[in-house]
């Protein structure tokens, strides 16, 4: 669809969840959450919405209770929506499994993840070497929809660098990109063989799904994001990556020619300030916040945050406060 040219293990099991994501934000701040007079103005300016998914729609393997019902209302209301996520663990077709297994409908083409955007972005360049990908599933699946070959991924997993004397690791040199995604099983024999082509293969390309800090794994706690795998490679290289996912407007760009809309008809909603809410600045989106993902009160008013959401909501089901005024003004 895209066309254009982004521990001990027994501390983690008795972690209990964090309060802060599932808070409601009780005093007055700088920000404070939108009224219902401004709840109708955003659904009234608005065509179509853009969501993250972790933290916005769901925390881990959980549906954020009231999302259903608050989909159901902007699809009521003849709202477009489209769900862009930085997590390239899943391809679309992944995507879908997920949606569908949380009671979610939700279309194919509604769905722009990272792991697609760096297949897309390879297509349109006309790339035709081959990919050495740090990352899982998602991204193979992605590449290969699009006919781009591709080695490394899950099946270097258990590969590993023993460094005795005179070691010496060969790598493909027809390799003309590293991507690199989320990946569980990164380890020292993927960061040298990325390293490798980076620095030794002419022309190599290093595309980063994202740079996110932190990512929602599970709903008990936050787990270093992608940044920490793209850091290992920036570190080695000294090569700075092309981003395809957000805050990139590679993904925007697409949705906005697509249904013909200028970008102040568009809302940007998300849970990372960094990220999402850049996205939409950057695209001259509106933007909204929820603080049932990454971003608590604290960080969006501290006097360090440069970013400022043009709404905030505690969490995406706010907006069915105003349903009844919503659907009859629709």
């Amino acid at each position: 669809m895209l066309s254009l040219k982004q521990l001990p293990s027994a501390r983690c099991a008795a972690r209990p969840v964090r309060p802060v994501r599932r808070m409601v934000a009780a005093q007055a701040s700088a920000r404070p959450i939108a009224t219902n007079e401004q709840k109708l103005e955003l659904l009234k300016k608005v065509e179509c919405f853009i969501f993250d998914c972790d933290g916005v729609i769901w925390l881990g393997d959980k549906v954020i209770e009231g999302v259903p019902e608050t989909l159901d209302m902007l699809r009521g209301m003849g709202k477009k929506v489209f769900f862009v996520t930085n997590n390239s663990t899943k391809s679309r077709a992944g995507y879908m499994s997920k949606f569908q297994s949380l009671g979610l409908n939700v279309k194919a083409e509604e769905i722009y993840s990272s792991s697609y955007a760096a297949a897309a972005y390879l297509e349109s360049i006309n790339f035709n070497k081959k990919v050495y990908v740090i990352g899982e599933t998602g991204i193979l699946e992605e590449l290969d929809l699009k006919g781009i070959r591709h080695v490394g991924g899950p099946g270097d997993a258990d590969k590993k660098v023993t460094l005795k004397s005179g070691e010496f690791m060969e790598h493909d040199h027809d390799v003309g990109a590293v991507v690199v995604g989320f990946d569980r099983y990164v380890n020292y024999y993927k960061i040298q063989y990325a390293t490798l082509c980076i620095r030794e293969n002419p022309g190599c390309m290093f595309i980063a799904t994202n740079r996110d800090a932190v990512t929602h794994l599970t709903d008990a706690q936050e787990w270093a994001g992608n940044g920490s795998m793209v850091g290992a490679i920036v570190g080695s290289t000294k090569r700075e990556p092309i981003v395809v996912g957000k805050p990139s407007d590679f993904m925007l760009k697409n949705i906005s020619a697509s249904l013909g809309l200028r970008p102040d008809q568009i809302a940007m909603v998300g849970d990372r300030l960094d990220t999402d809410i850049m996205f939409g600045k950057n695209g001259g989106l509106a933007t909204a916040l929820v603080l049932s993902g990454v971003t608590t009160p604290e960080v969006l008013n501290s006097p360090d945050n440069k970013v400022h959401p043009d709404f905030v909501l505690n969490s995406l089901p706010d907006l069915l406060s105003v349903k009844e005024k919503a659907m009859v003004a629709a």
